[in-house]
């Protein structure tokens, strides 16, 4: 087993890791900036849009169960190796299916290979920010983060300037897999060849799976734990509903250009990594609960103004104010669940799943409610959820000095 000991070593441990966040918020929005054009090549509703990105979430949440037996088996460098090129591939199916086939089944099969690699990478990739945490003893979890919202800017002002150079669907996935896989490689390199201490930590819990099954269990009887899932809950939807439904509410709702729906997206996504960026700070200042409050505040006027805005200058406050809402109620309601640490891991499981849910059934039902009502209209569910987060937040009170954000 290599284990990396020289500072130069850690530093590229850690910026290889910072790469394969980029890579895979890069990988997102590719395919959700290009939503509008999808759409229209194969001609299908936007309810069938959100069928299609169900496929997608159902096949992560595969990935997300899988990947501690990739991790187990390949270790954390193949791992990450395996589920990128695993998203490369589903890119260039996806491309193939909207831009040479016109067959939405093609694009399904596309999205299914996709979510399963972005499943499997987000579970590999935050063990590994985490093991670098370790190692170096200070916290970079926050910042690994801010790259992922980095790359999805990236990936969102790369499809704004395809859409307005008309570039293919296809010649447009072709060149972002080959990104993705290319960099991949090298990044992959740099990652330590060892058995991860997460993964050592799973293989001592396994002797006493039985009770790890029952405190899994018992956490779910916890009112504090279930009012942070709400808050979990409504961010997720924040996040999730701006990721898969901008672009097309931009194009479809407001009348605009395909490229000014990739704008406003990569505007959001902007504001996203800023939050992220600058988040750790003002929770030391203001406390979880203010920074919450302070964010619901935000998403719901953002989202009000993004719903109703006549203007281009509109939309873009919204977007903005939209994002920075959203950017750390996923976090810190994660930070919150880990209070306890007689039973953390129980507890923080618990709300990823109620997270990972909103993620899964948010974009079916938005579409499916946008056939009947319109896609801005179906937008309010989302407001509402935003609201009820707000409400929920004195449930994540700080119960010890220290804040730690995992995700």
């Amino acid at each position: 087993m290599a284990v990396t000991t020289s500072r130069s070593e850690l530093v590229a441990w850690r910026n290889a890791i910072f790469v394969i966040f980029t890579m895979s918020g890069l990988s997102v929005a590719t395919w959700a900036a290009r939503v509008p054009t999808i759409k229209a090549n194969l001609d299908i509703s936007t309810g069938s849009v959100g069928l299609l990105v169900l496929c997608m979430s159902a096949c992560s949440v595969v990935g997300l169960i899988v990947a501690p037996m990739m991790f187990a088996r390949l270790g954390p460098r193949r791992s990450m190796l395996t589920s990128l090129l695993l998203v490369a591939v589903g890119l260039i199916v996806i491309g193939l299916g909207a831009a040479v086939v016109f067959t939405p089944v093609v694009v399904g099969i596309g999205l299914g290979l996709f979510g399963f690699g972005n499943g499997s990478c987000d579970v590999v990739m935050n063990v590994e920010a985490a093991d670098v945490e370790k190692h170096l003893k200070r916290t970079v979890m926050p910042l690994m983060h801010a790259f992922f919202s980095g790359g999805t800017v990236l990936g969102a002002g790369i499809a704004a300037l395809t859409e307005l150079l008309q570039v293919s669907m296809i010649a447009h996935a072709l060149v972002m897999a080959a990104v993705v896989a290319a960099t991949a490689f090298v990044a992959a390199r740099f990652v330590p060849l060892r058995t991860s201490t997460h993964t050592q930590e799973l293989k001592r819990q396994n002797t006493s799976w039985q009770q790890k099954a029952r405190e899994s269990l018992a956490v779910w009887a916890d009112p504090r734990l279930l009012a942070i899932g709400v808050i979990i809950l409504g961010m997720a939807f924040a996040e999730g509903s701006a990721n898969d439904w901008v672009a097309l509410a931009v194009v479809e709702g407001h009348g605009m250009l395909e490229s000014a729906g990739a704008a406003i997206l990569a505007v959001f996504l902007t504001a996203m990594t800023v939050g992220r960026v600058i988040g750790g700070p003002i929770l030391d200042r203001f406390g979880r609960v203010k920074v919450l409050i302070g964010c619901s505040v935000s998403a719901v006027a953002g989202l009000l103004l993004f719903i109703v805005a006549p203007t281009l200058p509109l939309l873009v406050i919204g977007a903005i104010l939209w994002g920075l809402g959203a950017s750390l109620g996923f976090p810190v309601g994660m930070s919150a669940a880990a209070d306890s640490p007689k039973d953390a891991a129980a507890r923080v499981s618990a709300v990823a799943i109620i997270g990972y849910c909103a993620f899964l059934v948010g974009p079916p039902l938005i579409g499916l409610l946008a056939d009947h009502i319109g896609l801005l209209n179906a937008l309010f569910v989302v407001l509402g959820l935003i609201v009820f987060a707000g409400v929920a937040s004195p449930a994540a009170r700080e119960r010890s000095v220290r804040i730690h954000d995992i995700e």
